[in-house]
């Protein structure tokens, strides 16, 4: 079994005496930094001079300047810009702040795996990866709680990477659930694999192909959401309290009959010929190489599929269906 660490593992004083620079105040920076504020930490946050989030973070207690100003106070770093924006920040703003002595930290290993950024040698390279979104995160811990976390060490000038790592996962609540050793590779080859096979890709398109077999059956469309989108929730919730033995233990006979039985002729092993495909691309780094270049040639096709998927029928029915279930609006 792999080593977790909990609370009593973590040494946060180790961090007392150090500034935190938290770079971007989007969902995750948020979270972050306001757990390590509210841990007892000494928080910084860095935007670029516009920002609509800067505002918003003075507003909530915290110190705000630009993101080079953050990048020369700071002895840690954390960088929660978007993957794509993350190296051009860096090579224009902290770069040249990266002294000895400091640490660059991400919660995505994405920029560092595919050597989009390279840290001087004199700084430790770690990070810290909560398993969830940044709001969730921000919400658990208010209630004395906090998620799962991955951490990873890149490079350990110091000595103390992994301590310091620690001490910043348990300032953001993650030693409260658990912390799992990991790699930048490991973490970055399976959270992009989860995300295009089964999180995002793969169910999206899993669930738009149920649709459309229906609705060209002759089925109601209103009927076809129901059955392939709306239910979905109900299933993903069972699997998340207890796996997929709870899931079964909750559904019908029939439905667990037909789960055996006909999942594994739409998920055949021609699909999971597709996944290891997926997987060769996400390791060899060409779907790395690809995203960067989309993002630098002004994402014509990322937009194109946009708006393609936001006109697919699935969405008008869903959102007209979305429309009368008030109760969507009872969220934490």
């Amino acid at each position: 079994m792999a080593e977790m660490y909990y609370e009593t593992d973590a040494d946060l004083s180790i961090l007392d005496n150090k500034i935190i620079g938290i770079i971007g105040y989007g969902s995750q920076g948020h979270a972050h930094a306001l757990n390590l504020r509210d841990s007892g930490l000494n928080v910084m946050v860095g935007l670029y001079d516009g920002s609509k989030s800067w505002e918003k973070a003075e507003s909530d207690g915290l110190t705000v300047a630009t993101v080079s100003e953050v990048a020369e106070k700071s002895d840690v770093i954390m960088m929660l810009l978007p993957d794509h924006l993350q190296a051009s920040v860096y090579k224009e703003s902290i770069q040249q702040h990266m002294l000895p002595g400091k640490t660059l930290m991400f919660a995505h290993g994405f920029n560092i795996h595919y050597e989009a950024i390279v840290a001087p040698s004199g700084v430790d390279v770690s990070m810290v990866a909560p398993k969830a979104p940044g709001h969730r995160m921000r919400v658990v811990y208010t209630k004395n709680s906090g998620v799962p976390g991955l951490l990873a060490v890149h490079q350990d000038a110091s000595g103390e990477a992994h301590k310091i790592g620690l001490a910043y996962a348990r300032g953001v609540g993650c030693t409260r659930a658990g912390v799992l050793d990991t790699t930048f590779k490991e973490e970055t080859e399976t959270d992009l694999f989860g995300e295009q096979v089964v999180l995002c890709g793969g169910v999206a398109s899993l669930v738009k192909a149920a649709f459309e077999t229906l609705v060209e059956a002759g089925y109601q469309p209103e009927s076809a959401y129901f059955e392939c989108m709306h239910e979905l929730k109900l299933i993903v919730d069972l699997f998340y309290e207890g796996g997929m033995e709870y899931m079964r233990y909750s559904i019908s006979d029939t439905a667990e009959y037909g789960d055996y039985t006909r999942g594994p002729q739409v998920v055949d092993e021609n699909v999971k010929e597709n996944m290891k495909n997926v997987l060769a691309q996400i390791q060899d780094g060409t779907f790395a190489r690809e995203w960067i270049a989309e993002n630098d040639e002004g994402r014509h096709t990322f937009n194109k599929l946009r708006a393609e998927n936001a006109d697919h029928p699935i969405e008008k029915v869903g959102k007209e269906l979305r429309g009368m279930m008030t109760f969507l609006a009872d969220t934490d």
